[in-house]
């Protein structure tokens, strides 16, 4: 009998490599910093006006003479995919908090807490190098951190680093995002039109009560979503991405057959199966058909819509969206005068708001938290694993280009900004990583010689 799965030389040279690659945990991390510098080095080439014109085409919807939704490229990376993004990380905050790290109020108070002073103390950082200036109303931009970035450093690092620290970094950066999205509801929002707000709100509360009679159809929410919130909320003045945490809240967490029913049912109809009339050829029978069918649906019904989801988007964000958001937001065309750049208000706010702000308030939060005896510090963690986490915390791409966007109409500002989250990001990254692998070793150090 032969018992091994038959290999395609697409397969065996192409699909299953690619494959590979892509479940790395580093991977999202390493094309996402690739499209970053893609970006910057065509901003500051030859191409650089191809570049910047690029993003200013603007797509819509002409119908009857009369054009709709006519925004630019841009527009539309930051207002439409980005909502996916969004739509994802709702999804992860849902999930923690249903069955996560989240779920416990004890384990949840730590990573908690050092969230909200990571975005407490840059926008004070910030506050103070921008107080009574036009650049002020950039406080947001520090707050964020970019867990595609923070986590990609985190698992270069491998088996050096306790698990309980990957857990505690990705219930903070998911808090993070949350305090971010809540910042540009309330703080980053333009003038709103009542009417279309309302009507998205209506249908968000649609969505949660088709979620209370059981629909679980994901293409149903996907249809009410796009069209009946995130539409509404995108003319409404309300940035977009707000919609799609909304709806991703709305997502059903429960799954139809629990694990016990779910191992007995494939048990039986793997044994109908085993004992299923056979045909000496590469096709099934009828039989086996409807069984393998019986298989699948068990295996869906098993499976909550909210993981389902999550884990079914998570490489079109990871290798299409964030990409795309990194080439058309991360092009900085840098000055002659890059030192007056470096120096100004803006950017000095930006990069002592990230590396400090959050330092302090990751680091110096958790470390008051289990001094007070408010929290426990999280099993085979110690001061310095929080330290490292810090540091790597002020890696704040993705959502601090964002909320740049958002900030500032001014070119001058908006360069400055992202010059200082480029910097901030990157002694952030590089500082965690020899923090925490020093410590690591020093950790297997004591410990070796303790078993001796």
């Amino acid at each position: 009998m032969n018992d091994q799965i038959k290999t395609t030389p697409a397969e065996k040279w192409i699909i299953n490599p690619v494959n590979n690659f892509i479940k790395k945990s580093t991977t999202g991390g390493i094309v996402l910093f690739v499209s970053a510098l893609v970006a910057i080095i065509l901003a500051n080439s030859s191409l650089s006006d191809w570049y910047h014109h690029i993003w200013e085409h603007k797509i819509g919807f002409t119908f009857d003479g009369a054009t709709y939704l006519n925004y630019t490229l841009h527009h539309w990376v930051n207002d439409g995919l980005m909502a996916i993004f969004f739509f994802v990380v709702g999804l992860e905050l849902k999930r923690e908090i249903v069955g996560g790290e989240l779920s416990n109020p004890k384990n949840a108070m730590l990573p908690i807490a050092a969230a909200v002073g990571g975005m407490i103390f840059p926008a004070l950082i910030y506050g103070i190098f921008n107080s009574g200036t036009e650049s002020s109303h950039g406080w947001g931009i520090p707050m964020a951190t970019d867990i595609a970035f923070a986590l990609g450093v985190l698992y270069l690092l491998g088996n050096k680093i306790p698990t309980s620290l990957k857990v505690f970094l990705t219930a903070l950066a998911i808090v993070d995002d949350l305090g971010a999205v809540l910042v540009i509801a309330f703080f980053y929002t333009a003038e709103i039109n009542f009417p279309m707000l309302f009507t998205g709100i209506g249908f968000v509360v649609f969505l949660y009560c088709s979620k209370a009679f059981g629909i679980r159809n994901t293409i149903f929410y996907a249809i009410v979503g796009i069209f009946g919130v995130w539409l509404p909320f995108l003319l409404s003045g309300v940035h977009a991405t707000i919609a799609a945490v909304l709806v991703a809240f709305t997502i059903p967490a429960d799954s139809k057959v629990d694990e016990i029913l779910f191992i007995d049912k494939i048990k039986k109809y793997l044994e109908k199966f085993k004992n299923a009339d056979t045909t000496n050829k590469p096709t099934l029978t009828e039989e086996q058909l409807h069984l393998l069918e019986k298989i699948r649906v068990t295996t869906k019904d098993a499976m909550t819509p909210l993981q389902r989801l999550e884990h079914g988007m998570h490489s079109l964000v990871s290798f299409v969206i964030m990409p795309i958001f990194a080439l058309a937001n991360a092009g900085v065309t840098f000055s002659n005068d890059i030192l007056a750049e470096t120096t100004s208000n803006v950017t000095l706010g930006v990069v002592f708001g990230l590396v400090a702000g959050k330092v302090i308030g990751v680091f110096g939060v958790s470390l008051a938290m289990i001094k007070f005896k408010i929290a426990n510090m999280p099993q085979g963690l110690n001061n310095m694993h929080l330290f490292g986490v810090g540091f790597l915390a002020a890696i704040g791409f993705t959502m601090s280009l964002f909320v740049t966007n958002l900030a500032f109409n001014n070119p001058e500002y908006e360069l400055q900004a992202k010059l200082g989250i480029f910097i901030a990001s990157t002694i952030g990254g590089l500082i965690g990583f020899f923090i925490l692998n020093k410590n690591s070793k020093s950790t297997n150090i004591i410990n070796s010689n303790t078993n001796a």
